[in-house]
């Protein structure tokens, strides 16, 4: 019955376990949440948010180097790398006392420790401080994201030779940065740390960067960087690496040699499932993550699974959003106008210069489907307040039905592409038309018209 007081037990206290947590105790549920590292994920409060801030704090040296295009006198700018690394250890732990604040608030009951299921219906937590205690539950669900992939041939030693846990920041600023992988956590270390002051070479197994992303867009990201003097070394993959005496040298299967002061491993993550207990009481798994269905249900019908270990779009927003259709679903709300996950409609960003961001459907992928769609691109050339920044790169690109008008998807390249996405992502989830956009009456001038001209 809808309402009806459940008990929920949720393993790991990432964007999907927290959001999920709350919004389960604000609809009534006995919720206790299972975290053995940091409350908020580990993924995003040492990755994704210092990231962000690193990459923040670079491009203000950027815009402080080209004063001079803006109309102001040239200005001297150097790192205070110390004070870099203090503004993100502050970030982190506000932000972890925020997220623990709020969950207890909510009446969410934390538990400091390793969870397991023992069966459909009970966790047994090895708590941190010595001790097990096991939870009793009408509802599991499996939260604990993922870490970084490493290759046998990868020695990391959080000095040298990092991964994404070491990079936020690193133990010293590299003199000469190599980047191993061209996805989005690889093109964003680039930017990173070339916007600190770093040489960077980036090492591209494909013939772009970005390769599961529009050729455009990967072409104007590949020209910023170039243009930036960032080395990139094309159809090449790195099978060795070698430290000596502060020399790091990587070897790619092409027989190329790049040498650095450090190297980054960027080449995906693996679900954090081990040791869970899932196969020994019938969780089915397919390369470690939980197989779901539309609801986050796994093959057993109390336990469920979202964010990282759940194998869809591995974003934060995703996990929360699956987060909160969870604790939905167990607390009987699922019926009527509930709306299932659409990981279609969901929009991304990569946080580079310049921004990138999509949602819907890609062109691409359209024309390898045989759909029939209508595509219009209008650059940021044409906005007056791209001219007005000092910055007209880019473009915003709208796929739309040629028949409705309906707006199927879009791709931002550009300032500020991660918050114009939005518009697009509400256009393509509420099923408005290109006409929607261009009767909808924009800013002026504001980078969002750009939005209107691209629709009419």
């Amino acid at each position: 019955m809808p309402g009806q007081s459940k008990r929920i037990v949720i393993i790991g206290g990432g964007p999907g376990g927290t959001a999920c947590a709350t919004h389960a105790a604000r609809l009534g549920a006995e919720v206790t949440l299972v975290e053995s590292d940091i409350v908020g994920g580990a993924a995003h409060l040492l990755d994704c948010i210092p990231s962000k801030a690193m990459i923040a704090t670079g491009g203000a040296m950027s815009m402080m180097k080209a004063a001079a295009e803006m109309g102001l006198a040239k200005v001297d700018v150097e790192l205070d790398f110390e004070a870099l690394r203090s503004r993100i250890v502050d970030i982190e732990d506000r932000l972890e006392e925020s997220v623990t604040g709020l969950l207890r608030s909510q009446g969410v009951r934390i538990l400091e420790g390793r969870g397991r299921l023992t069966g459909t219906h009970s966790v047994e937590v090895a708590l941190n401080d010595g001790g097990t205690e096991t939870v009793e539950a009408d509802a599991i669900v499996v939260s604990t994201g993922s870490r970084p992939r490493i290759p046998d041939w990868a020695p990391i030693d959080g000095e040298r030779v990092l991964t994404t846990r070491h990079a936020y920041p690193p133990p010293e600023l590299p003199d000469h940065l190599i980047v191993i992988g061209s996805g989005v956590t690889g093109v964003e270390f680039v930017h990173m740390f070339d916007g600190l002051g770093s040489d960077v070479t980036l090492i591209v197994s494909r013939n772009q960067v970005l390769p599961n992303k529009d050729p455009e867009v990967a072409g104007v990201l590949e020209k910023s960087f170039l243009e930036r003097g960032v080395k990139l070394v094309m159809g090449a993959r790195a099978e060795s690496i070698e430290v000596d005496d502060g020399t790091v040298t990587v070897k790619c299967d092409d027989g190329r040699v790049i040498r650095g002061s450090h190297t980054i491993m960027a080449i995906g993550s693996i679900p954090n499932t081990d040791g869970l207990g899932l196969e020994e009481i019938g969780v089915e798994t397919e390369w470690g993550y939980v197989t779901i269905d539309h609801n986050c249900v796994s093959s057993l019908p109390h336990v469920y699974a979202c964010g990282d270990v759940s194998g869809k779009l591995p974003l934060s927003s995703v996990a929360s959003m699956q987060g909160r259709k969870i604790a939905e679903h167990v607390m009987g709300l699922h019926a009527g106008p509930h709306r299932h996950m659409d990981y279609e409609k969901a929009a991304s960003a990569i946080f580079t210069d310049p921004e990138i961001a999509d949602v819907g459907l890609a062109e691409a992928d359209a024309f390898a489907e045989g759909r029939k769609i209508r595509v219009t691109k209008v650059p940021f050339s044409v906005s007056a307040k791209a001219l007005i920044n000092n910055d007209p790169r880019g473009f915003v690109k709208i796929v739309s039905d040629p028949a409705t008008g309906v707006v199927l998807g879009g791709s931002i390249v550009g300032r500020h592409a991660a918050e114009l996405i939005s518009v697009l992502t509400l256009a393509t989830t509420a099923g408005l038309t290109v006409k929607d956009l261009v009767e909808s009456t924009f800013v002026h001038p504001a980078l969002a018209e750009v939005l209107s001209e691209a629709a009419e």
